[in-house]
């Protein structure tokens, strides 16, 4: 028997959830099949999900199919739970994309199918719902040719369509051939010689498929169980198995984070190799860290400095099977497991030896806004109940301004706002609002600058030297942290500390945005050590301190920054949209007020296709304006491209929730009315 890690994935309403369900009554787990509608589904457990009939966070569930076990992860649909999406992609050994035979392919589908392309994970497409009116076969197939991979493999035709007698009649079609010939040489000259064998050819399809080199398409109904079969075929004999050594080194990687009933957090990981036993002690970090050792011993490099991982026990272990999860001694590589006693695991960490980081595949947040508790909230239980919120998605992003004691969450879109808003309700009793949506800008060096503050000298109050120099650092490369300086000249906390700062306070520039990409280069540094002075020991209120170079460095960063000068970028995105050529004229003069601009126009007999740009702040009205002025026929898709430098004029300031090392004075006084709180 082997196991295999399947995802569910599609534009929501595609029907995914629904076909979970088939999949666990045709393997025996259910007795019977749950629906959206009704709120009775197994993946869809939280009480906010059953209510709203989407799915909002991953589940696993498990089932065996003959002498396949698959452990299943039914995932979000819609594009505002993208990042749930996201931590499940990098565990998978195979995925089914799922797309409605009526709606066809959708913008949340072609996201996806990028990502799984890029990824190289091996797919199947199941075309779902072709009992419901207005299914069809042919502009579907058609559709996921042009829109999502060229190298598709129909399995089948389908008879009935839109009636509830609509079946799959399974049999490779001729353009299979070509299509796997494609990519095999061998295969390519049986064809011209008219000796293919069907053994060859279905062998041609395994290997392929489980390559992700070509995608087989299936049709069917999750509701009447139609062409399911088939695609149950497809999964035992067209995706790979799960792969990794049970006996070599333990590693794996943690996808979900969530709280039991006495609070305490239990981590979701997918194991990579080896076998985690409890009682075991088992060391976890960020993805992609390496080893490294330094004065505060064992620790993973990051930058010059390192970042000590963090160790904890394993005090329960549960392992999925037969359509729930069941405590277990251990479990081994290939496996998806529910781990306890881990207080401080984060989302996204490696267990036991690191394995190199997945990344993000999606764009971050674009999106920001206040959370207002209502009359009679305690501010500090809605602060605690969103800090276990982001333990959940860490996409969110909390930022916590003290002085006005508000609290700001990312956000990819409205319908995250409205479920954050629910889920403090039901399962913190909470009341909130929020404010306006605005859009989260960042910003970028223009040059170079440096600054230097000495020990107590120049009105430094602080026992420590620190100059750093800023340079601009290409998009997407991240922070870097460099020394000009010896690293034995002073002790090694002090580094760390002066690292730790500056990653911190870049993350409020000039204008208050987060500065995600630069070099920060340490040119100066020095320290006070302890004096010994006869009689009466060490004399501690002359040497350095943490708090000294925590202290000092803003001030430093900063006025660096202030000299390099910055540029603040807006996010921009791609948008597609398909609408009725004569609808033209109504959008031309909307797309100029959102300041969207069409690059490109193509008309296809009576419909018309535009992509463009257009401000991640006037997506959301875009998509509310399209209906009416294309009739109802408009179809919007889009997704983060770039940033772009934000227009001249009034720069978009953000209001700064930190000490503010803009101003000396305030800052200085606002640093000791903390120390002193």
């Amino acid at each position: 028997m082997h196991l295999l890690n399947l995802g569910i994935l599609a534009h929501v309403d595609a029907g995914k959830t629904s076909l979970t369900e088939r999949l666990l009554h045709s393997a025996g787990v259910i007795d019977e099949i749950g629906s959206v509608d009704a709120g009775n589904t197994q993946t869809d457990s939280l009480a906010l999900e059953r209510r709203r009939g989407i799915t909002i966070k991953s589940a696993v569930v498990s089932f065996a199919l003959d002498d396949v076990t698959v452990n299943l992860i039914d995932t979000p649909g819609h594009p505002d739970f993208i990042a749930e999406v996201e931590r499940v992609l990098g565990v998978l050994d195979g995925a089914v994309l799922v797309v409605s035979a009526v709606e066809g392919v959708q913008p949340q589908t072609r996201v996806l199918m990028r990502t799984l392309h890029r990824l190289r994970i091996p797919t199947l497409v199941f075309v779902n719902k072709i009992d419901r009116r207005g299914a069809r076969y042919d502009a579907v197939l058609r559709a996921v040719s042009e829109r999502l991979t060229a190298a598709v493999v129909p399995m089948g035709t389908a008879d009935a369509l839109g009636t509830r007698d609509a079946r799959f009649v399974p049999g490779l079609a001729p353009s299979a051939l070509d299509v796997l010939a494609d990519h095999d040489d061998g295969l390519l000259t049986a064809y011209i010689e008219d000796t293919v064998s069907r053994g060859a050819l279905r062998a041609a399809l395994a290997d392929q498929s489980r390559q992700a080199l070509v995608h087989p398409v299936y049709f069917g109904s999750a509701v009447t169980g139609a062409g399911v079969d088939a695609l149950i075929d497809g999964i035992k004999e067209l995706l790979p198995a799960a792969d990794g050594d049970a006996e070599g080194p333990v590693s794996g990687t943690v996808f979900k984070v969530e709280r039991g009933p006495a609070g305490e957090k239990v981590a979701y990981a997918r194991m990579f190799s080896g076998t985690l036993r409890t009682r075991d002690r088992i060391r976890f970090g960020a993805a992609g860290e390496t080893g490294g050792t330094g004065d505060l011993g064992d620790s993973r490099a990051q930058g010059e400095l390192g970042d000590p991982r963090a160790e904890g026990r394993i005090t329960a272990i549960s392992v999925f099977e037969g359509g729930t999860d069941v405590r277990g001694d251990a479990v081994a590589a290939g496996r998806i497991a529910k781990l306890w006693g881990l207080a401080d695991i984060r989302i996204g960490d490696t267990i036991g030896e690191p394995r190199k980081s997945y990344g993000h595949f999606f764009a971050p947040p674009t999106l920001e806004t206040i959370v207002a508790p209502s009359d009679g909230v305690d501010r500090r239980a809605l602060h605690r109940a969103l800090t276990r919120l982001a333990e959940q998605d860490p996409l969110i992003d909390l930022r916590h301004d003290e002085v006005r004691q508000e609290t700001f969450v990312s956000l990819y879109g409205e319908v995250q706002k409205e479920v954050i808003q629910a889920t403090l309700a039901d399962d913190f009793g909470l009341d909130v609002t929020f404010r306006e949506t605005t859009p989260l800008c960042v910003e970028r060096p223009v040059g170079s600058g440096g600054a230097v503050e000495f020990n107590k000298k120049d009105g430094n109050p602080f026992l420590a030297t620190v100059g750093l120099r800023v340079e601009p650092a290409p998009a997407g490369s991240g922070v870097e942290f460099r020394l000009e300086v010896e690293l034995g000249s002073m002790p090694y906390a002090f580094f760390k500390a002066v690292e730790d700062t500056v990653r911190e306070t870049l993350g409020q520039g000039l204008h208050g945005w987060q500065v995600p990409d630069c070099t920060v280069t340490m040119t100066h540094s020095g320290y006070s050590p302890r004096q010994s002075h006869a009689h009466q020991g060490f004399d501690k209120s002359m040497s350095s301190t943490g708090y000294d170079f925590r202290g000092v460095t803003p001030l430093v960063l900063i006025e660096a920054l202030r000299r390099a000068g910055t540029q603040v970028y807006e996010p921009l995105h791609r948008f597609r949209i398909e609408a009725p050529t004569d609808t033209l004229a109504a959008l031309l003069p909307v797309f100029a007020r959102l300041r969207a601009v069409p690059q490109t126009t193509e008309t296809r007999g009576a419909s018309c296709v535009l992509e463009g740009s257009v401000p991640a702040a006037h997506v959301h009205e875009l998509e509310q304006q399209l209906p009416g002025l294309t009739r109802g026929e408009g179809e919007l898709e889009s997704a983060f491209d770039h940033y772009a430098p934000a227009p001249r004029g009034t720069l978009p300031q953000r209001r700064r929730t930190d000490l503010n090392p803009l101003n000396r004075k305030e800052y200085l006084l606002n640093l000791t009315r903390r120390v002193g709180a």
